[in-house]
């Protein structure tokens, strides 16, 4: 029987700045439109936490019982080592998507924005088909795209809408910068699988890419979150202190163009989330500012 630190640890705890980051920027353009709802954004990350915690569980179970995970590299996993059943991981996994579900028909309620129930409800079939399902997406490399669609756009300018009721280009400019690092977190983590993704025939987008082609696509993620800041600086100044986030990019992507691999890979995981983090909180924060 897996220990409550193994359960947390398969939750994957360091993926969780992708949840975080998104309602800290949606809130902060909200709050630019002079709709910021303190109430709404904590519903709003209910939401995304509960969503990464699930998708993260939901992996770790479809991963686990197809072998994926036989010959893993990367963190701990609950099915993949025997140290939980599969069908508890899988409970796991629906707990979340129904925390996720109720806080997300609250929060519609509340805006009373109520089509926003169809993309909510694309959320939890998207998230369970990346790995599960007879055909799942994520084998086919098309992880990236769902998570720049549902942790950048969908989880930014949704915050930003159920809050203020519109959205912005500022709000745009927000989702697209915090889906690229979104992505880049996933590019590393699936850089790092490349040889035993490859030999269970798990076409990932850096199986599909390659080696060299991943790591350069790593790299253009993080120059696309910082490009995305300068149209904002037009509509708010103060959006330059996100660029104090800059420096946590550095040892990163050092590590990734020097040609670390496996197990070297994983401290990259962990500063690419921070940095996400960080950049999330800044350009929330310098978007709730005035002037």
């Amino acid at each position: 029987m897996a220990t409550v630190a193994q359960w947390i640890s398969g939750a994957r705890p360091w993926t969780l700045p992708a949840a975080l980051a998104p309602v800290a920027a949606g809130s902060g353009a909200a709050a630019a439109l002079h709709g910021a709802s303190t109430v709404r954004a904590a519903l709003a990350l209910s939401v995304a936490v509960a969503l990464q915690i699930g998708v993260n569980y939901a992996n770790d179970y479809s991963d686990g019982i197809r072998g994926t995970d036989d010959q893993r590299v990367g963190p701990f996993r609950l099915t993949g080592s025997g140290a939980a059943r599969p069908r508890a991981v899988l409970t796991a996994a629906c707990a979340a998507f129904m925390v996720a579900g109720v806080a997300g028909t609250v929060l519609v309620a509340l805006s009373r924005i109520w089509w926003l129930l169809a993309i909510g409800g694309a959320c939890i079939p998207a998230a369970w088909f990346y790995t599960g399902g007879r055909r799942p997406y994520g084998y086919r490399g098309l992880g990236e795209a769902f998570v720049f669609t549902f942790f950048g756009l969908v989880a930014v300018l949704g915050t930003t809408y159920t809050q203020a009721g519109r959205i912005s280009v500022v709000a745009v400019c927000a989702a697209i910068g915090v889906g690229a690092l979104a992505c880049a977190i996933l590019v590393v983590n699936n850089l790092r699988d490349i040889p035993t993704d490859a030999a269970v025939g798990k076409r990932t987008l850096a199986v599909r890419l390659g080696d060299g082609r991943s790591r350069a696509l790593y790299t253009g993620l993080l120059v696309v979150a910082w490009f995305a800041v300068l149209p904002i600086l037009r509509a708010q100044a103060w959006a330059a202190i996100t660029f104090l986030a800059l420096p946590l990019a550095i040892q990163p992507l050092n590590t990734v163009l020097r040609g670390a691999t496996g197990r070297a890979l994983l401290p990259v995981l962990r500063s690419t989330g921070r940095l996400e983090l960080a950049y999330g909180l800044l350009l929330g924060l310098s978007l709730s500012l005035k002037g």
